[in-house]
């Protein structure tokens, strides 16, 4: 391709109207607009649309959303362009009209990414003002400049490391090429271009090629020694018509001494940069004829590729980042946040100061982490799976292999599909991580189960395909949560239609990609959640919120098993028991583990019986009809399923309430009954549809029966506040097959319709029973490599001890002291540190009192089999078991100083 003429601002955006697809009629469809044609609109608002090249409907539509608008937004005298603007943006993407880029309304209206995407926001007036694919153009947006701010962020300050400054500025044309050049092979090696893991990789890549092809003076001692040494210096005098097999000759595909390097410094791993290298980067390398010549990249190519990129893309120019331009200026809260470092006075050899954590930083720690715990766990099973199978009526190990086989290289094609073309080794990797998780958990659920059950023979769990079919989606779901893959920003929904669904990985992509319902799914969650207890607190959350929209919406499509389930317990009489309304208010307890819910129906009648064995539950209930009359079975997933469903559902609507009816408190339990008898009985409403619909419909309808003004708009506009959201839960839901429209539709065409007769009893003098009221914890699940406060001091924790293979810095901030007992700790004046930490904290509390104020009560968690929270101040076992602990910690520490003091004394005996 001969390079082309560098284009101005205005050429720019005619030129970028063409696409891929429809390279000229856009010529007859955007004449240059005239103030005669469009009159009746503001001369400014004219002049916008013109200096932006769009074309006559795109005028005409926009300037109608504008009408619409103007009187519900606040309009300050200098916000009329700017909203224009936003009238503009959401017009052409509803229209898939190709006019301007974002970065060219942004320069227009004189704001940066996140003022503009708030701005559009704020015109949602109305339930149907902005759409849901200008909605998930705002979301992909929001992340996407995240991602890019982040990269150009540690980009900037990893250059200063490697290049010097010059007195010409050559070291600033040099990181000018580099960046536009990532930002040019990012957007042709990923599809995901919000993905940072890969986008990060693609960058160390791109300075591996330009530094070991700039001039050394420019280079740092570093990284000049870092290049190796077989290669010889490239200069921008090489000839660009040498022989590929000469240049080639002259420079190996990639340093790997250099590389290495990088990864070093920047805590990334080089295995799986040396990856990106090979099959990402070498493919564009290919593509712009750059792999096989020693050549420095020639800057007017590469800005101009880009610059096509770009304009093609209609999105941000990404170039805009190295300028300083306030288009993409991040806002100062969020630069605070991400320089934030707690600062500590430290003597020299308590270490360094914590690095901010940043986001490419906290992505990279979390990957190592994950990498480390799984160093030690093979890619087969191990020795102790290997006898659970072998102890199986049918072993299943040729089973388990096949199955890995099959789903991994699904798994890897579907990956590379959705991420990038040459990303399919990058699925390989997640999912070799993946199947040593997988292996590692399953193990660990056997041992518990055998623990619990005193059996070996695990044959009907470990021959069920669905089990570990959906065990290993957890694992994979983990693995790519870590890598920053799957993430929850619009609220569990796949947005932008068809194109966007194969290019979301983000959950439930894995279900799809494994044909798993998330019913089935749903069962091994907490069990896996259990079995390893060193998933972090983000994945665990990450896992919570998956079941959670297991719950709110992806259980109840048409094809999932859980209307079989219902349907087979309402035919057996036992539609008043799916769970009893009596148990809402107890502990949300249970023994069940994934072994039940998988083997499940297995609990008869209502009667809460111990667990059978995995291997002998289909006697369990035979023997049982020999001496009682036959009850109906029960299905334990089932019942857990829709105890987990109350609890969440009363916490989401008291939050709502919350919002809300403040002054209509005795409102709250009236919308919980009606609430909960809907999903109970009438759970074919929720075929489909969102929890959160028949929420919503809930409170309105209550509301109306007893004459209080609360309309839908205002019911939205609360709900959207809340976490986990998506405006799609009110703007699309369903009414007829094929049918969706808003919430207000649905609730006068369906809700309504099916619950009038239910709803006006609650007007009348005498209204249905009240339903009990869940408890509700604060999360179902412990944190158990959660730092614990010791009793009376503010200074010092414990926590459990982590794998000795990372260091100090990972495992907690520098800034705190790291205590392990049992193993070498150092100078022995560290002691007399913790010492005089504990005393401090003692001294601190005896001057309080001396004063004659009463101290404040102390919170604590106590960490028992529920997990419950305890913030009373009240005593509980666990702080008597704690000060013991301390006590024996205490003792421990006089011993080893004794030990250390005699030790030395003999040593200087010695040299005597």
């Amino acid at each position: 391709m001969p390079p082309k003429k560098r284009n101005s601002g205005t050429t720019q955006s005619k030129e970028m109207k063409p696409t891929a697809e429809n390279a000229s009629p856009d010529k007859k469809e955007s004449p240059e607009l005239s103030l005669k044609k469009h009159g009746d609109k503001d001369a400014e608002f004219v002049t916008l649309c013109k200096s932006l090249h769009v074309t006559d409907p795109v005028c005409d539509r926009a300037w109608t959303l504008w009408k619409t608008v103007q009187e519900s937004v606040d309009e300050a005298a200098d916000s009329q362009k700017k909203l224009w603007g936003a009238c503009l943006f959401v017009t052409v993407t509803d229209m898939d009209a190709t006019c301007f880029t974002l970065t060219q309304v942004l320069k227009a209206v004189c704001l940066n990414v996140k003022q503009f995407i708030d701005l559009v926001r704020k015109l949602d007036v109305n339930l149907d003002t902005i759409s849901t694919k200008v909605n998930s153009a705002l979301s992909r947006l929001d992340k996407k400049y995240d991602v890019m701010l982040a990269l150009y962020q540690r980009f900037e300050k990893t250059c200063k490391k490697i290049f010097n400054l010059t007195s010409d500025g050559k070291e600033r044309e040099t990181v000018r090429t580099c960046w536009t050049m990532f930002l040019l092979a990012k957007g042709r090696a990923l599809q995901m271009e919000d993905d940072l893991v890969i986008s990060f990789q693609l960058l160390l890549c791109t300075l591996e090629l330009i530094i070991k092809r700039c001039s050394p003076d420019l280079l740092q001692p570093l990284y000049k020694s870092a290049i190796s040494k077989i290669q010889s210096p490239p200069t921008r005098t090489s000839r660009r018509n040498q022989s590929k097999t000469k240049s080639r000759a002259v420079e190996p595909e990639v340093d790997v001494q250099l590389l290495e390097t990088l990864c070093k410094e920047n805590e990334c791993s080089a295995e799986e940069v040396k990856n990106v290298y090979q099959t990402s980067f070498m493919a564009f390398l290919e593509s712009m004829d750059l792999s096989r010549s020693p050549d420095f990249p020639q800057v007017n190519d590469i800005d101009q590729q880009y610059e096509e990129h770009y304009l093609k893309s209609r999105d941000i120019d990404g170039r805009m980042f190295f300028n300083g331009d306030e288009t993409v200026l991040a806002p100062k809260v969020e630069i605070s946040q991400v320089e934030r470092t707690p600062k500590k006075n430290l003597s020299d050899e308590d270490g360094l100061l914590v690095p901010p954590q940043t986001p490419i930083r906290a992505a990279m720690t979390s990957i190592q982490l994950l990498r480390g715990d799984l160093t030690s766990s093979g890619d087969h099973p191990s020795a102790n799976l290997v006898t659970y199978f072998k102890h199986c009526t049918v072993d299943p190990t040729q089973d388990v292999q096949k199955r890995l086989e099959t789903l991994g290289q699904v798994f890897s094609q579907r990956f590379g599909q959705a991420v990038g073309p040459h990303c399919v080794v990058h699925g390989r990797q997640r999912f070799t991580l993946g199947v040593r998780l997988y292996y590692r958990v399953m193990e660990e659920m056997l041992k518990s189960e055998e623990k619990r059950l005193s059996v070996q023979n695990f044959s009907k769990l470990l021959n069920d395909s669905t089990f570990h079919t959906s065990l290993l989606a957890c694992a994979l779901e983990v693995v790519m949560a870590t890598y920053g893959e799957s993430s929850f920003k619009n609220g569990g929904y796949s947005h932008g239609g068809a194109d966007s669904a194969e290019t979301d990985v983000c959950f439930p992509w894995i279900l799809n990609v494994f044909n798993l319902t998330a019913f089935d799914f749903y069962k091994v969650i907490e069990s896996f959640i259990k079995a390893d207890p060193t998933l972090s607190k983000e994945i665990v959350k990450h896992l919570e919120t998956c079941e959670n929209l297991i719950m709110e919406r992806l259980a109840w499509r048409t094809d999932s098993p859980l209307f079989e389930l219902l349907k087979q317990e309402h035919e057996s009489g036992g539609a008043e028991q799916v769970e009893t309304p009596a148990n809402f208010s107890q502990p949300l307890q249970h023994n069940h583990t994934a072994a039940d819910l998988y083997l499940s129906p297995m609990r008869p009648g209502l009667r809460v019986l111990p667990p059978e064995s995995s291997s002998q539950t289909s006697s369990q209930p035979a023997s049982q009809a020999t001496s009682q009359p036959p009850r109906p079975l029960k299905s334990n997933s089932l019942s857990l399923f829709y105890k987990k469903l109350y609890r969440l559902a009363y916490t989401r609507l008291k939050m709502l309430c919350s919002y809300l009816l403040s002054s209509h408190p005795e409102f709250e339990p009236i919308i919980w009954t009606l609430f909960q008898h809907t999903l109970q009985h009438e759970y074919e409403l929720m075929r489909d549809r969102h929890l959160d619909q028949l929420m919503m419909s809930a409170m309105y309808a209550i509301c109306k029966v007893k004459s209080v003004d609360l309309r839908f708009k205002t019911i939205v506009t609360a709900y959207k506040n809340m976490a986990n959201t998506s405006q799609e839960t009110f703007k699309h839901v369903l009414i007829t097959e094929g049918h969706y429209d808003s919430i207000i539709v649905f609730y006068n065409q369906v809700f309504m319709q099916k619950l009038k007769t239910n709803i006006l009893q609650y007007a009348s003098t005498r209204p249905p029973t009240l339903s009990p009221i869940p408890q509700i914890p604060c999360s179902p699940y412990k944190f158990p490599n959660s730092p614990l406060r010791v009793p009376g001091s503010n200074n010092v924790y414990i926590s459990p001890l982590k794998s000795t293979r990372m260091s100090p810095g990972i495992m907690t901030p520098r800034s705190k002291m790291l205590v392990s007992i049992g193993e070498s700790f150092g100078p022995s004046n560290r002691f007399q540190k913790i010492n005089q930490m504990v005393n401090s904290s003692d001294r601190s509390l005896k001057r309080t009192l001396d004063h004659g104020s009463t101290p404040k009560p102390l919170k604590r968690l106590r960490f028992d089999v529920d997990g419950q929270d305890e913030a009373d101040g009240s005593k509980s076992g666990g702080d008597s078991t704690l000060i013991q602990k301390l006590a024996e910690m205490s003792s421990t520490r006089s011993r080893m100083q004794e030990q250390k003091m005699k030790e030395d004394a003999e040593s200087r005996m010695e040299e005597l």
